[in-house]
């Protein structure tokens, strides 16, 4: 069983920088990935990024990843804990966005491929 817990949130203007946390509690195994996703309302959850705790290799999504080239996935082992740090923010980066954790190995952009969630955290890129 593992507990997540999302924080860093917040409003922030276009173009601005935000760092989110995913602080996981309960026993984790290497091979196991965090990813972050986010819902805005009225739309679908929406792949993020995912990270596997041994960290070799960070997962953006396809060419068209809404991460790709702003965000990034990073662990820090030591705080059991899976970063997303956010650059140039846009007003279509508001949602809510939750961390997950899965053993799978594959479907990491499928949310029913992940077995334990956070609450989420609010995200509002607004002027």
């Amino acid at each position: 069983q593992l507990q997540l817990v999302e924080s860093g949130g917040g409003f922030v203007q276009p173009g601005g920088s935000l760092r989110l946390s995913c602080k996981v509690s309960g026993r984790t195994f290497s091979d196991d990935a965090v990813a972050w996703f986010r819902q805005a309302p009225g739309k679908e959850r929406e792949f993020v990024a995912a990270i596997r705790w041994r960290s070799d290799s960070p997962y953006y999504g396809g060419p068209g990843g809404v991460a790709r080239g702003r965000f990034v996935i990073s662990t820090d082992n030591a705080k059991s804990t899976v970063n997303l740090q956010m650059y140039r923010l846009k007003p279509e980066d508001t949602a809510l966005y939750y961390c997950a954790s899965t053993s799978s190995d594959a479907g990491l952009e499928n949310p029913g491929s992940y077995t334990y969630w956070g609450r989420g955290t609010q995200v509002t890129v607004s002027s």
